[in-house]
């Protein structure tokens, strides 16, 4: 990516980080930057301790540049994370998308993955609601129900939805949305950021088959979750 590109990540680079830093984050790295001098000025050794994590908060708002398929029926990581979850889950009710079980994965991030997170599918937004809720450990399959959540719903320009929920963990305490209902997103688009360590769950149209086991690592914008058109057997596990 070249420099006249940078603008599109919404992020600005920073010298000596491989990844611009999210507009949203430079509010926190320069809080953590001044609060490290005001310690220094207490005792030096917790300016050092102070910058550490000022490097800490830049590292955790990155911003990276991704590839994504441009193929309309494959649903894609909407996060960066260890894939904790795949199988059927009732979708919450917020969603519209029925009381029945639907196939889903879920996705959890440690406060060292990027934290932007991505629509997993081209189409448009036709929900976008927030649930107030608890702040348990995102890795829980409890925090998918319990937990503060913003729901999203994507409908593809056929007609099938794909429900994406943000899901607010142990750590984060804020989703940050950058997208309102309406907005016709291509695979991969920025739609919001968590602070600081949660989860995402997508729910997929019924019939459709993950491609992914829990325990993979996951990229968002690259890692194809499922093909809304495609096989239709589960992956089987195999380790190597």
């Amino acid at each position: 990516m070249n420099g006249a590109e940078l603008s599109k990540t919404d992020g600005v680079a920073m010298p000596g980080l491989l990844a611009p830093i999210h507009r949203d984050g430079w509010k926190f790295v320069a809080a953590f930057f001044l609060l490290a001098l005001l310690a220094g000025l207490v005792w030096r050794p917790l300016l050092w301790l102070g910058l550490a994590l000022t490097a800490w908060c830049a590292w955790f708002f990155r911003d990276p540049p991704r590839v994504t398929p441009d193929e309309p029926d494959l649903v894609v990581s909407p996060a960066d994370g260890r894939i904790v979850a795949v199988g059927a889950r009732r979708p919450p009710p917020e969603l519209g998308l029925g009381s029945e079980p639907l196939p889903c994965v879920g996705i959890f991030m440690n406060v060292f993955d990027v934290h932007v997170n991505r629509t997993p599918i081209a189409g448009r937004v036709t929900m976008r609601v927030h649930h107030p809720g608890r702040f348990l450990n995102a890795s829980l399959d409890k925090a998918s129900d319990e937990n503060e959540r913003l729901s999203w719903v994507i409908e593809t320009a056929d007609g099938r939805r794909v429900g994406l929920v943000q899901i607010a963990g142990l750590v984060a305490r804020r989703i940050v949305p950058f997208v309102e209902p309406g907005t016709v997103l291509g695979a991969g688009d920025r739609v919001g950021l968590i602070r600081f360590g949660s989860r995402c769950d997508v729910y997929l149209p019924s019939g459709t088959i993950p491609l992914v086991l829990p325990g993979q690592r996951a990229i968002a914008g690259e890692t194809v979750l499922a093909e809304l058109d495609g096989p239709r057997e589960p992956r089987r596990r195999r380790m190597t």
